[in-house]
């Protein structure tokens, strides 16, 4: 009854009401940002999908499903389909990895220039893409600086084509790309690292336990909840890369390296293809959305499933 009362007088509050509309007010840029710059892009993306539209003057060449039925046959799709696969793979191993081991190394109370280290890892991250990749472009060219320094301590008698070879090229631009977001992803692991009570280590060192056990048994399991998260961000992340394909390699060579992101921006701009073709290459950003989508809602389940485990188990347990 109390609740009831209380809540009528919220209502009636005219302090509450001017500060509710202040809410609105402030978030109202917000959303009409999103309502421009989000959602009406993506509604517009499925409409121009289904015309043959170069991007401009009006949408009159109606051609269905015909896009995407070129689209699912085009073998060079598939293959930007299949790099985005395997950048996303070697990006999301390396980023996570490093990052959890920089995380648990600064995360040490007696480490001295914790806050020294920390900047210098995260600085890739606030440097703009493009610029890195131009800078990355000269350092792995043939005379770059890794040819240099490689031949400088007689690891190899010629210079690598490190930009040149396919497989090479895809290596370069996971391991770039890994680096460059290694400090965001370190400061996920940070953040899950501090939620850990010290006094469950400081239960453990009084056991006996070590390092490697405590980490086992302590560590790892209460990072399990951030973990899904961390490697959802990065999968998805990943999966959008198109900046730093464009200045490092350009999807060379010979579209070894194109990403899906690439492949669009080709189709959408570049004039290297004969004109554009805004609603072909908006039905391959329909099929990108969706398969985001899909992954998005498979690390849904895969939670779920593991939240209702977790639970049978605390049942089990309490039986």
């Amino acid at each position: 009854m109390h609740n009831i009362d209380y809540k009528k007088k919220s209502k009636l509050n005219p302090h509450l009401k001017r500060n509710y509309i202040w809410a609105y007010i402030f978030i109202l840029p917000q959303i009409l940002y999103f309502l421009g710059a989000s959602l009406y892009p993506i509604i517009m993306s499925y409409v121009y999908s289904f015309f043959d539209w170069a991007g401009v003057g009006p949408l009159e060449d109606f051609i269905g499903f015909d896009n995407y039925k070129e689209l699912l046959e085009d073998p060079q799709f598939w293959g930007a389909f299949f790099n985005t696969l395997i950048y996303t793979i070697g990006f999301t191993f390396i980023s996570t990895s490093v990052s959890l081991i920089l995380a648990l190394v600064l995360n040490e109370v007696n480490l001295k220039g914790k806050g020294f280290y920390r900047t210098i890892y995260f600085l890739p991250v606030v440097t703009t893409t493009a610029i890195v990749g131009i800078i990355m472009q000269n350092i792995f060219g043939i005379d770059g600086l890794v040819n240099q320094v490689l031949e400088k301590v007689n690891l190899i008698s010629q210079p690598v084509p490190w930009l040149v070879d396919p497989v090479l090229a895809m290596i370069v631009l996971i391991v770039v790309g890994s680096w460059k977001s290694i400090g965001i992803t370190m400061v996920y692991w940070l953040t899950g690292l501090q939620t850990i009570p010290n006094d469950l280590y400081e239960a453990a060192k009084i056991d006996g336990a070590g390092y490697w056990t405590t980490l086992r048994y302590i560590t790892l399991p209460l990072l399990k909840p951030i973990t899904a998260v961390i490697f959802f961000l990065a999968i998805i992340s990943s999966m959008q890369v198109f900046d730093l394909v464009k200045t490092l390699t350009d999807g060379g060579p010979f579209y070894s390296t194109e990403t899906l992101e690439l492949y669009i921006y080709r189709y959408a701009f570049a004039s290297e293809l004969g004109g554009s073709r805004v609603g072909f290459a908006s039905a391959a950003g329909v099929i990108l959305g969706i398969f985001v989508f899909l992954v998005s809602i498979g690390f849904a389940l895969l939670g779920w499933i593991a939240k209702r485990k977790g639970n049978a188990l605390k049942g089990v347990n309490s039986l």
